[in-house]
């Protein structure tokens, strides 16, 4: 039984983190901390295995390293920080605990980012529009800063910033243009309900006690295993 602690317990994705792991067989919710339940991450960090990370991207560092620091395995889904900060943080606090990061848990998503960085290959010059609901609070996301590193790394070019839509109604969603001589192509995906995390969510509790690494980043590294 893996035991899991959510930190952002009472947000809107940590509570349906929590519902996920209770339906999951093989885990537990052995901790939620969160400020709007009057309980703090250190009380819970003895009592469990994993810890995911759903919190703001202005505690969200703090929180991982302290999980490290307490040989507590952490799933990071919040972005807008430091991540260097973070591997360093992994790679050395001696504690034998894994951090993973996923800028997006969901699978759609990640094939996304695969299929962005294959047509970048052939169709280098492309735009990355990505839109959120109004309450997210870094732009651009994660996602759309990780598909344009995987983009550029197969030889593309994102001609613009990113473009970074906020409005209430929208989930999470994300396209990719492509334009070539005569031809344009479009890769979408959307997220029409945070359900769409959870299975990525979950597959990265179950993984990240045995990643060789300590520092990993993207859900791709976990699908093909």
């Amino acid at each position: 039984m893996i035991r899991v602690g959510v930190a952002g317990a009472a947000g809107r994705m940590g509570a349906t983190v929590c519902a996920a792991v209770e339906d999951t067989e093989g885990m537990e919710i052995a901790g939620k901390a969160d400020p709007a339940l009057g309980t703090e991450l250190a009380e819970i960090l003895d009592e469990v295995d994993v810890v995911v990370e759903f919190t703001t991207p202005g505690t969200s560092l703090e929180n991982s390293i302290a999980c490290l620091e307490a040989g507590v395995h952490v799933v990071v889904g919040a972005t807008g920080f430091d991540l260097d900060a973070l591997k360093d943080a992994a790679e050395n606090s001696g504690t034998g605990a894994n951090c993973f990061v996923a800028p997006n848990f969901a699978i759609g998503a990640v094939l996304l980012m695969e299929l962005a960085q294959r047509a970048a290959r052939h169709m280098p010059e492309c735009e990355i529009i990505e839109l959120h609901h109004d309450r997210k609070l870094d732009a651009p996301s994660g996602t759309a800063k990780r598909t344009e590193e995987l983009i550029a790394a197969a030889g593309g070019h994102v001609h613009e910033p990113i473009h970074s839509v906020r409005l209430p109604g929208l989930v999470a969603h994300q396209e990719v243009l492509f334009g070539g001589t005569g031809q344009t192509l479009s890769i979408r995906h959307d997220s029409i309900d945070r359900s769409s995390f959870m299975p990525g969510v979950v597959l990265s509790v179950r993984k990240v006690p045995q990643l060789e690494d300590r520092f990993t980043v993207g859900l791709e590294k976990l699908l093909d295993d």
